[in-house]
């Protein structure tokens, strides 16, 4: 019963460090677009408003993590659906960078790449962390089986 809990509490805090940093990121793109703006090649109002909505979006996919962090035994299928949203950004995000010549590019080629980055570390944990559901449910298979 110890190893299941601390497999759960393990898995909570991968999926917790994930969703934190998409949440940080969202805010300070919705509050501050125009720290944004250059490195995607836009201006003006409606440069910030287009980076703002980003940052809301970022906001709004992640309320699979909120429930996937919360319980991720009861909430398994949120889990399920926050790994295959980062699936969706890590492969959707890498064949953005190849619409464009990097060279041309450099800043927005930059950026793309550290949305790569962080959103394959994300996958890497999240990963894990649904690993660690799995080992949990099959040990508490394990000690109900023994329980008869």
């Amino acid at each position: 019963m110890f190893l299941q809990n601390k497999l759960r509490i393990f898995a909570s805090v991968l999926i917790g460090i994930v969703f934190m940093i998409n949440i940080q990121a969202g805010i300070d793109f919705y509050f501050n677009p125009e720290k944004y703006t250059a490195a995607y090649e836009l201006s003006g109002i409606p440069g910030e408003i287009s980076v703002a909505g980003v940052g809301l979006l970022f906001i709004m996919w992640n309320v699979p993590y909120a429930f996937a962090l919360w319980n991720p035994i009861k909430n398994k299928v949120s889990l399920i659906q926050a790994i295959i949203m980062q699936v969706i950004g890590v492969i959707g995000e890498t064949a953005l960078l190849y619409r464009f010549s990097v060279q041309d590019f450099p800043y927005l080629a930059s950026s793309i790449k550290r949305f790569i980055f962080f959103d394959g570390a994300g996958l890497i944990l999240l990963l894990l962390a649904g690993y660690l559901i799995y080992r949990y449910k099959k040990e508490q298979r394990g000690v109900d089986s023994h329980a008869v």
